[in-house]
């Protein structure tokens, strides 16, 4: 685990994880559960830093069945998913809270959105620069970079920060609108 990164603070038997534990991988992600023989099994939950979760039943360390539930509540369904399916364009907040008022438009799962900075795009773990082409935590932290599929993907589908509208043009259309 040192050569790793990774650490465990739980119980062990001839120096192998066993019992109620959690391992932490380098990557931030824990899993707390049952450990046998120094791998995952019984039950455990997979915890990932955006908030995310896995819950499931492992045998020997690989998962046998299990459940995927965003940060945001949203339940992973792999039969019948009607989530976001081009029918529905609603985001899951919108799903469970309903609809904004007509003016208040919602431009992502989270109202109000998540501030990022001019030019670059919010691609859900952090935000992206295509300048640099990095991949940053909405803390600050380095995540990765992208490589070019990740890239076209996200200029193609992601929300763009927009440099704030000019206080000189929303004077000339306030004068345009009482001239009316």
């Amino acid at each position: 685990m040192e050569l790793t990164g990774s650490s465990y603070e739980g119980p062990t038997l001839n120096s192998r994880m066993e019992g109620e534990g959690e391992y932490t991988f380098p990557s931030e992600t824990k899993y707390i559960g049952e450990m046998k023989d120094g791998m995952f099994h019984g039950g455990g939950v997979l915890h990932f830093p955006n908030g995310s979760k896995y819950e499931a039943t492992w045998e020997n360390g690989i998962a046998t069945q299990g459940s995927f539930t965003f940060a945001d509540g949203l339940l992973y369904q792999e039969k019948n998913w009607d989530y976001c399916d081009g029918n529905d364009r609603r985001f899951y907040t919108e799903r469970c809270n309903g609809l904004r008022p007509a003016g208040e438009s919602q431009l992502t799962d989270l109202h109000p959105p998540r501030v990022i900075p001019d030019g670059c795009y919010d691609c859900g773990d952090g935000f992206y620069d295509p300048e640099t082409r990095i991949i940053t935590s909405y803390d600050g932290t380095f995540l990765r970079n992208a490589d070019d599929s990740e890239h076209e993907w996200i200029v193609r589908t992601c929300r763009v920060a927009e440099e704030p509208i000019p206080e000189s043009f929303l004077e000339e259309v306030s004068c345009v609108s009482h001239m009316d």
